[in-house]
């Protein structure tokens, strides 16, 4: 019993004592920039832009020929049979359905192909931060949004950015 004791203080004391000399590197990166400053994520955003500029363009003129539409067939009110004024009215209010519906899958449209391209985007960016996180010996990069304070040359972000630039360059939506 008396030898037991000894053993456990004497072990206690070992693992109490005892430093663990390993170094864990820790660094960050800032999604934000790097999906919209990376040549690629700078490519995506003009092409979405660009599709939605083209989409605005075609609904402001439907909504004008819609509104057109309204206002002649308010005017004509007096001179159409009460059947006929209610069978314009349908077919209009049909066309305005369709118009919305129109707009509501174009703006989804759009949703998904950003979606898309954020998936390409972190797709390439992983095996790049592998990489990166193995020739220097990092054992956890984090986004910049949750670190509070660091030490400088922990932000890997610019580095990261080059490397995706040389990797790809634009991103093909679909």
């Amino acid at each position: 019993m008396k030898h037991l004791v000894k053993l456990f203080v004497i072990t206690f004391l070992y693992f109490v004592c005892t430093y663990a000399f390993a170094e864990q590197k820790i660094a960050y990166i800032n999604m934000k920039y790097i999906l919209n400053e990376s040549n690629a994520g700078k490519n995506a955003q003009e092409q979405l832009q660009n599709t939605v500029k083209k989409d605005q363009k075609k609904f402001l003129e439907a909504q004008k020929k819609l509104k057109a539409d309204e206002l002649d067939l308010i005017s004509k009110k007096s001179e159409l049979s009460k059947e006929e004024y209610k069978k314009k009215s349908d077919e209009l209010r049909k066309k305005v359905g369709d118009f919305q519906n129109s707009r509501k899958v174009a703006l989804n449209n759009v949703a998904k192909k950003r979606a898309n391209a954020r998936t390409q985007l972190l797709k390439a960016l992983d095996p790049i931060l592998e990489s990166y996180m193995a020739e220097n010996n990092i054992s956890l990069v984090i986004d910049s949004i949750n670190v509070v304070r660091s030490t400088e040359g922990t932000n890997i972000t610019k580095l990261i950015v080059e490397e995706l630039n040389k990797k790809i360059s634009s991103l093909e939506l679909k």
